[in-house]
This record gives structure tokens, C-alpha cells and sequence, in this order.
């Protein structure tokens, strides 16, 4: 399969991206929208017409958001909705609340290298409860929204932190291995990877698409426990810049009817066997049909099993 590639590059930024496209009557759902790169890519969403709700933990925050992306874009139908991805009751009620189809879903909310082992109310491992299986349970449960806005889009945001770990089938959350922040981060960034690759195989006739992405480094709240960004300059992006991968993926016509694959500055990744010391590539391993298929159905049992 031919690696697509696109116009737009490292520097590309959300508007770049959008300009001549427009999402009037088109729904998008963005998790973690009350900061970072999920507060730009909701106004950029929202800048081009789209009806957007930011799916956050604190409201309040994300109100303020709403108000400032109504304010600089002139788009009322910017809404808030309360959810905690570490919590599947939550998730739970998100789903159920839910009324109406969804044309972009951007799973983009993460925590990253928590220094201790810290357990979701399951008993799961924090960072893949919250990176990966909330996000799973939430694009799980609004399958049925996603299909009924017949040509949906599903973004997944992974890190080129999965080239710390694939999944570790047999133990999942750390019952066994010593706890290490970045092996336990890279592990739900692969899975989100895979949550992209399965979805896109069970759901393309749906009219589904789903596609997961590196946005790249970029100074937010995400780097709160590692003592700031450390990326070197060269190779640091802006709000802005980083938050174009995933406006690329959830909105432009280059990806029409194209799934399943990993996407870095603006253009999907090639290959790669082992680590590099640039991080740049996506691991076989996290396109594997066969782990995104077991995962898929570890997850399924899972989530079921709080429900």
C-alpha cells in the first residue's frame, strides 16, 4: 500500500489545513478540549462551521473555552459535556446522553508518564484506562452515532511515545512487571493506535473511517509530571502546528475513505523495525490487524464486564 502523502509539513498549521473546507451541519466531539491542542483543534472546527461539543473533567474550564472559541469564531453551536475517561461510569452516561449522529469523533485527551502506579476505579492501570480503554468504550458506544452520519470520522491521537512499548497482553496493568511511567505510556499510545486499525476493519462498511496520529511536541499540560517539554527546538511545534495532524485527519477531503493508518507531519509515517533517535516512524507492531483484533476483543470484555 502506498504511503499517502500530502501537500503540508511540519509547519503546516490547523488553518492552513482548512482553508476551502466547510463543515456547516456537520457534528465533531472533542475529548480534553479545555486546553492544549484540543482547545485548537475545537475552534478550528468550529472556525469552519461545525457544530462542536468539548467532552471535558471540569466544566467550568470548559465553558470558558466554549465562550472564547464562540467569541473569535463567530460559531454559536459550541457546547460542553462532563466527562471523566478514567471513569466508565462516566463514559457511561456520556454515551447514553448522546442524541443525533456524530460526524468526527477526536479521541484526543491523554495523561502521560504518571511517576507512580496510579489505578482507575476498575483497578486498571491509569494511563491505559484513561489514554485508551475510556476512549475505546466511548467510541464503542456511539458506533451507532458515528454510523448514522453516513461518511464518520474517528481520530485517534497517539504519540511517537508508543515506540516505548507494545502492548503487553499479559499484563496489562502492571500485576506483575515493576511500574515504569513511559513503557506504561507507550503501551496506551500503541493501543490507541490499534483502537484506529480495528475500527477502521469492522466499521468501514459502516462508512466509517478511523485513523490515529502523532501531533507531535508541543508545550501543554500533558508534560506536567516530566518537568516541561525536552524535545529539542528544532523539533518543537506550536498549538497550532500540532494540533493540524489531527485536523487533517478529522475534516480534510486528502483522507476521504482512508483508514486505518498512522499520520505525522501531515503525512502518514513510514515503518519502522526498531526505535530511532529521532522517534519519526510507527511501529510494525501498532498496525498489526492481528494485535488490533485481540486488543479490540480484550477491550470489549473488559468494559462489559463494568457495565
Amino acid at each position: 500500500m502506498t504511503r499517502l502523502r500530502t501537500p503540508y509539513g511540519f509547519h503546516t498549521t490547523t488553518d492552513q489545513v482548512l482553508q476551502g473546507v466547510d463543515l456547516t451541519g456537520k457534528r465533531a466531539l472533542v475529548t480534553g478540549a479545555a486546553s492544549g491542542i484540543g482547545t485548537e483543534t475545537a475552534r478550528a472546527l468550529a472556525s469552519v462551521g461545525a457544530d462542536v461539543t468539548l467532552a471535558v473533567r471540569n466544566t467550568d474550564a470548559g465553558q470558558q473555552v466554549a465562550d472564547e472559541i464562540t467569541a473569535t469564531t463567530g460559531n454559536p453551536h459550541v457546547s460542553v459535556a462532563p466527562l471523566d475517561l478514567a471513569n466508565q461510569t462516566s463514559v457511561r452516561a456520556f454515551t447514553d446522553a448522546w442524541v443525533g449522529p456524530l460526524h468526527i469523533l477526536v479521541n484526543n485527551a491523554g495523561i502521560m508518564a504518571l511517576p507512580e502506579l496510579e489505578r482507575s476505579p476498575e483497578g486498571w492501570e491509569m494511563q491505559f484506562a484513561t489514554n485508551y480503554l475510556g476512549h475505546f468504550a466511548l467510541t464503542l458506544g456511539l458506533h451507532g452515532a458515528l454510523a448514522a452520519a453516513n461518511g464518520a470520522r474517528i481520530v485517534s491521537l497517539a504519540s511517537n511515545g508508543h515506540l516505548f512499548s507494545p502492548v503487553v497482553f499479559d499484563d496489562l496493568h502492571y500485576q506483575f512487571r515493576p511500574y515504569d511511567p513511559w513503557t506504561a505510556y507507550g503501551q496506551s499510545k500503541t493501543a490507541d493506535v490499534l483502537l484506529a486499525v480495528e475500527a477502521f476493519r469492522l466499521w468501514a462498511n459502516d462508512g466509517i473511517t478511523a485513523n490515529a496520529l502523532n501531533p507531535g511536541a508541543i508545550a501543554t499540560n500533558l508534560q506536567k509530571h516530566t518537568g516541561g517539554l525536552r524535545t529539542p527546538v528544532e523539533r518543537q511545534k506550536t498549538v497550532q502546528q500540532g494540533a493540524a495532524t489531527t485536523v487533517l485527519v478529522a475534516a480534510s477531503p486528502l483522507l476521504d475513505g482512508v483508514g486505518g493508518r498512522y499520520f505525522e507531519d501531515l503525512n502518514e509515517a513510514h515503518t519502522v523495525s526498531q526505535r530511532s533517535a529521532d522517534y519519526i516512524g510507527v511501529a510494525g507492531y501498532a498496525l498489526d490487524p492481528e494485535n488490533a483484533h485481540r486488543l479490540w476483543e480484550i477491550a470489549t470484555r473488559l468494559v462489559h464486564r463494568t457495565g
